[in-house]
């Protein structure tokens, strides 16, 4: 089975149902068409707009969301003109939005900017204010866009009903000169955002339904968003949107917090339009292609290429632990069982330009996304995804909880988390922390009779914590757990520098069987690391 994620997915065009306040008190009862024709005619409106108490307009999105669920899933046809959507990329991108036309310019930290429907996103979305005034629905209009060479011929093309592909957010995150794009929605329900000295890497998204099944995988999308304007000085931002797919629908509170770090809390209300074998709560999509872990030869002049270079996982039990990811031959699925989670994330751990040697993609860069749940999740397991690829632009890499219970049709759940975006360090996990695995051939040089390639050692470099108070010679062991396979020369040793401590060890594993492995740092009764926790799969050679 083979799936790739593509960078730049397009999102899926629904039925633009408006929402304003006087359509609230009606919304359970308003039908799709009725909505939709509602929009296309002008409301009657106060003379001045106001805002939409927040937690009316949440209720009524969700109440919406519930209706939809109850119908039969009928996306429309896109409403784009052939030229817009058969535009190339070199036509796309010199589709610019002007910064002066910014929604909120010069009236508050935050701005918006709009990105223009064509190319890869055929299927727009419809942004609103959270107001009751005439300007809710956010008209699309070519003056907010410059349409410079060879998109020239495509100004005037796009109806005003068309809507937007997306958006962007910016804020004064690095300096207090300059409001810096920190945050973009575009395509069905993906988003990425970034904090002070970051690059955009990997992507968030709103959900994700039956991921790595043999079905294919359902993609939700927003179809709508509600913004609340922010006060001249704010430095947070809320929004609502509305998502909708053949499975499933929802209801997303997003609250946006830049700084160091930035973060996300989220809201979700999920509406069960059929029985769903897997729901995905909180999904990351990244990229890696190979790192210190790949086992084949790789001809390219950069030592290592990902967005994410790890899986983490606070556990409830106080455990943390770290998967490292691999680029396999064939699709992998592992898991992680819990109960209430303490947190989960995709990182990118290696921050040293020497890994990389990329000075256009500055993988170095690429931020790590951390999930922190919140009230009752109950019991399930963080998987993560591992799907074959041989393009780094290419999205192959999914993490996310899978409830135990799954949704039937008519269920309901409601899931909050806050998302942050950071480097590699988290202020909770104080214990030393894996930097690198390496595995190679398990035969030592110029052994007489040499094992089988398929016998492998495994090199684990662990640092911090109270690693650094210990002496060269202090009794530190490893604790290791398998399922499968023989392990031999079990060993920990101090490095030359003095800061890092190395535990190494030979498998043999047993035929076809995937050795699931545990490895833990400890000083007598006291535990000193994360879990470095693996899969090896005999196929990886």
């Amino acid at each position: 089975m083979s799936m790739l994620f593509n960078n730049k997915v397009g999102s899926r065009l629904f039925t633009r149902t408006g929402l304003t306040a006087l359509a609230i008190s009606c919304a359970l009862n308003v039908g799709l068409s009725g909505l939709a024709h509602a929009q296309s005619q002008p409301a009657v409106a106060p003379a001045a707009a106001t805002e939409i108490a927040q937690p009316a307009l949440f209720d009524a999105i969700a109440s919406r969301a519930k209706l939809l669920a109850r119908r039969e899933y009928k996306p429309l046809q896109a409403n784009i003109p052939e030229a817009l959507a058969k535009m190339d990329y070199d036509q796309y991108r010199s589709i610019r939005f002007r910064p002066e036309a910014s929604l909120w310019h010069n009236e508050a930290l935050f701005e918006l900017q709009l990105f223009h429907p064509g190319f890869l996103y055929r299927e727009p979305v419809t942004l609103h204010m959270a107001t009751d005034g005439p300007d809710a629905f956010v008209q699309f209009k070519q003056e907010y866009f410059n349409y410079d060479g060879p998109a020239a011929p495509l100004a005037g093309v796009a109806p005003g009903n068309i809507g937007f592909a997306g958006f962007r957010i910016h804020y004064p995150l690095n300096s207090n000169d300059y409001k810096d794009e920190f945050i973009v929605f575009q395509g069905a329900s993906y988003f990425r955002m970034v904090g002070p000295g970051l690059a955009y890497g990997l992507s968030a998204r709103g959900l994700a339904i039956d991921t790595a099944e043999p079905k294919g995988e359902e993609f939700p999308v927003f179809r709508e968003f509600w913004l609340v304007k922010p006060g001249p000085s704010d430095t947070r931002m809320v929004m609502y949107a509305l998502l909708d797919s053949p499975s499933i629908t929802g209801a997303y509170r997003f609250e946006i917090i830049p700084g160091a770090p930035t973060e996300m809390a989220v809201e979700a209300r999920l509406f069960a339009r059929k029985d769903i074998q897997k729901v995905g709560v909180a999904p990351l999509t990244s990229m890696y292609m190979w790192g210190e872990n790949h086992t084949r030869f790789v001809d390219d002049f950069r030592p290592e290429v990902h967005d994410s270079d790890g899986l983490l996982m606070a556990a409830s039990n106080g455990e943390w632990i770290w998967r490292p990811i691999s680029n396999h031959r064939q699709l992998r699925v592992s898991s992680m069982s819990d109960e209430n989670p303490r947190g989960f994330g995709l990182l990118q751990r290696d921050r040293d330009f020497d890994h990389y040697m990329d000075m256009e993609a500055r993988y170095e860069k690429r931020p790590s996304m951390w999930i922190i749940p919140e009230g009752n999740w109950g019991k399930g397991r963080a998987e993560l995804v591992e799907i074959p690829s041989d393009s780094e632009t290419n999205d192959n890499i999914v993490a996310y909880w899978v409830p135990a219970e799954a949704m039937k049709a008519g269920s309901t759940a409601t899931f909050k988390y806050r998302l942050r975006t950071f480097d590699d360090h988290l202020p909770e996990n104080t214990g030393a922390k894996v930097i690198r695995t390496r595995i190679g051939w398990g035969a030592n040089p110029g052994q007489a009779n040499p094992p089988p390639r398929s016998k492998r050692k495994f090199v684990i470099d662990f640092r911090g914590g109270e690693l650094d108070n210990l002496s060269a010679d202090a009794p530190l062991v490893a604790e290791m757990q398998k399922n499968a396979g023989t392990v031999s020369e079990l060993a920990v040793r101090q490095l030359p520098d003095g800061r890092t401590w190395r535990a190494s060890f030979k498998l043999e594993p047993e035929g076809d069987k995937v050795a699931d492995m545990r490895l833990y740092l400890k000083l007598r009764d006291q535990r000193l690391s994360e879990v470095w926790s693996y899969v090896w799969y005999p196929d990886a050679i």
